[in-house]
């Protein structure tokens, strides 16, 4: 397989704004708007409500940003190993790794409950667009920013009735329309299984992102309510047909973030400011990283999820920047915003245009002050969960006291219970990763800003980027108990503690807040409330153009994409849509990332080597659908998402269904898995509803 996106495919992208039509298995489909007329066309089945009902309830977020499903009556959710390391190193100590080795309850009682994983269930849909345009109708900048941000604590407060509801405002069809998303939310998740390191990323950054794979990238948590598993009827039960070649697939998840309906200056900020920025710091900290990784196991232990995470993320924007520089694309991309205008009415096109040119302006601003806004108001300049503790103690003492309508977003009331809870979570905080991540995050501020920098001088003034993270995390906001003595006081009105705090980080947070406070107002109502203002004039023409007969960009929201199983070809061969558990052994090398663990040496003539390991399939998906289950027409899990293919990563900016493949763990193998290596018969009991 290629290391890298073949782009020449790319050229006969249609992009949304100048398509009549989407193509085949394309979209990213919300759940009050799928075209199930379309999937009959197309496939000869034809969902109902009921069945998308049943498939929305059986789905399931996780706060950290990935997807995942409810798989039994008792509370069962499947995700990605993945997806459950950073509760998985939580759980790891030095004498129990249960990254490298795995983790295994035999039964409810000895599952362990994740240190700061919550699972969201998308339970009702409201559209509220009226209400947003009505709160923002003749408003601009800082006014329109103040009114949309007052209009949607309104409403999410009305919505959020108590801790175990999350509410959010949801932008689509970038301010075409504006929906109310209700959830249930559950933060009693406990660890069931996961498999070892080794066999859940088999291949390791060699096969990321390529095809064929051997990976059970695949864990299992349970909700549990007031100290018991969940009783539940939503519950997507494992198939008893194995997916085949050719068979229609389902898809549901919440795919993060595309960028399908940005203009070309949008487009071009992306290309050349942001992700070449994004790609040095990705480079420079996946070296840190590696070289702190091989300073002892317990260096590689505690650096492992972040190791991962960055090596994740670089290969994908890696992607991204492959596509939007390969010049036939991106004027294709210029082709398809002149054709909306071309489209658009005589008596709108002025209105069009201006819009176009407003985006262009606000992303001048935007490459100004972004240098200072990712540092102190996006904190890459301290790069700490110590200092983010902080900050949030610190704000929480100004933000609690004021009304739900004039907070920061994040302390609104439907906001802050999710805020609170990663606050107090007892998660251990290592401080020698926090050294070597805040050094980092300072010295590239300096970097970014040159050392006269004002905002520079007032942080570091005339100390090394290495003494002041030594200095800073010498503070005690690294333990659950100093926070805990922190909020409580805050919460009872009690803000000397943070005014008259002499604990290095938090006096740091208060040094920083009022310059961060300020970047932020600025970049919303110079950037953002100008691009969002903007987007509305162009969704509108969109619609005009289209109607909802096109999907919005990904916003990390409930989505549900149709497809097939089914294989590619590259230069002139054709790539088989599924690999054998066999092919895990012809694999093996014994050396890392294709060393196999030794459950799996030790069980192999046991297991049947024509069982289905991995599957690809036409479905169209983007990172933050890691974890969501492939269903058939049945509402069955048929396999498990835990990559795309190398020419998914141009899903960021448009869909080519010659290449694109979403890449699953089958469901067979997980089951084959559970059985035959793991000793866990119940759990795979469970997972196709036989008789515990």
């Amino acid at each position: 397989m290629p290391r890298h996106v073949s782009l020449s495919v790319l050229v006969s992208l249609v992009a949304l704004a100048a398509s009549s039509s989407v193509r085949a298995d394309e979209g990213m489909w919300t759940y009050n708007n799928f075209p199930s007329d379309k999937v009959q066309q197309a496939y000869g089945f034809k969902p109902d409500q009921a069945w998308l009902d049943k498939v929305r309830l059986g789905s399931a977020r996780l706060a950290a940003g990935c997807s995942a499903s409810f798989v039994s009556k008792d509370g069962l959710v499947m995700t990605n190993h993945h997806c459950a390391r950073g509760c998985i190193q939580q759980l790891s100590t030095k004498s129990k790794d249960f990254i490298k080795n795995g983790f295994l309850a035999k039964t409810t009682s000895a599952e362990v409950k994740c240190p700061a994983m919550e699972v969201n269930q998308l339970v009702s849909i409201t559209d509220v667009t009226a209400r947003m345009n009505a709160a923002t109708a003749g408003k601009k900048g800082s006014e329109y920013a103040d009114a949309q941000k007052a209009e949607t604590a309104k409403i999410t407060k009305a919505c959020a009735t108590d801790d175990n509801v999350r509410c959010d405002v949801v932008t689509l069809y970038k301010g075409g329309r504006h929906d109310l998303y209700t959830y249930r939310r559950y933060q009693d998740v406990r660890l069931a299984f996961a498999p070892e390191h080794a066999i859940a990323f088999f291949g390791g950054d060699p096969d990321n992102f390529n095809f064929p794979r051997y990976d059970l990238d695949a864990a299992f948590v349970r909700v549990y309510v007031g100290g018991k598993p969940l009783v539940t009827k939503d519950f997507l039960p494992f198939t008893k047909t194995p997916a085949k070649a050719g068979d229609l697939t389902f898809v549901s998840g919440h795919p993060g973030h595309t960028s399908r309906e940005y203009t070309v200056a949008e487009l071009a900020f992306e290309r050349d400011y942001m992700l070449p920025r994004r790609l040095l710091r990705a480079a420079e900290l996946r070296g840190l990283l590696t070289e702190f990784s091989k300073r002892g196991p317990e260096q590689k232990r505690i650096s492992e999820n972040d190791l991962f995470s960055v090596e994740n993320g670089f290969k994908a924007r890696f992607g991204r920047h492959l596509s939007l520089v390969d010049a036939p694309f991106f004027a294709s991309k210029v082709k398809a915003q002149e054709s909306l205008v071309a489209r658009t009415a005589a008596a709108d096109r002025p209105a069009l245009t201006k819009a176009v040119a407003d985006i262009d302006g606000a992303l001048v601003t935007a490459r100004a002050l972004w240098p200072s806004f990712y540092n102190l108001e996006g904190g890459a300049a301290f790069s700490s969960t110590t200092f983010d503790h902080a900050r949030t103690l610190v704000r929480a003492a100004d933000e609690l006291a004021k009304p739900n309508e004039l907070r920061l977003k994040e302390f609104s009331d439907a906001a802050w219970p999710a805020l609170r809870a990663r606050l107090l979570s007892p998660a251990p905080i290592y401080t020698d990763l926090e050294q070597l991540e805040m050094s980092f995050g300072l010295s590239k501020f300096r970097e970014m800003l040159t050392t006269d920098d004002a905002f520079v001088q007032k942080v570091l003034g005339n100390q090394s980027p290495d003494d002041v993270a030594k200095a800073l995390l010498k503070s005690k906001v690294g333990t659950l108990a100093e926070r805990q003595r922190l909020l409580t006081a805050i919460t009872k009105g009690d803000r000397s503690v943070i005014d008259t705090s002499k604990d290095p980080m938090i006096m740091m947070a208060k040094l920083v807040d009022g310059d961060a406070r300020a970047l932020r107002a600025r970049y919303e109502a110079e950037v953002a409330s100008v691009i969002d203002l903007a987007n509305q004039v162009i969704a509108k023409a969109r619609f005009a153009a289209f109607g909802t007969a096109v999907y919005p960009d990904a916003t990390f929201t409930l989505r549900l994409s149709y497809g097939k199983v089914a294989g590619w070809k590259e230069r002139g061969v054709d790539i088989a849509p599924l690999t054998l558990m066999g092919g895990a052994f012809d694999r093996h090398t014994g050396a890392e990332p294709f060393a196999l663990p030794a459950s799996w040496l030790k069980a192999k003539s046991s297991i049947s080597a024509t069982t289905p390991m991995n599957m690809s399939t036409t479905n169209d998906i983007i990172g933050g659908n890691s974890g969501s289950p492939v269903i058939n027409k049945d509402g069955e899990v048929v396999g498990l998402i835990f990559d795309g293919n190398i020419h998914s990563l141009g899903g960021e900016y448009g869909f080519n269904a010659d290449n694109n493949r979403a890449v699953s763990v089958h469901a067979s193998a997980i089951i084959e898995a559970l059985r035959k290596i793991y000793g866990a018969g119940n759990l795979a009991d469970e997972l196709v509803g036989a008789a515990p």
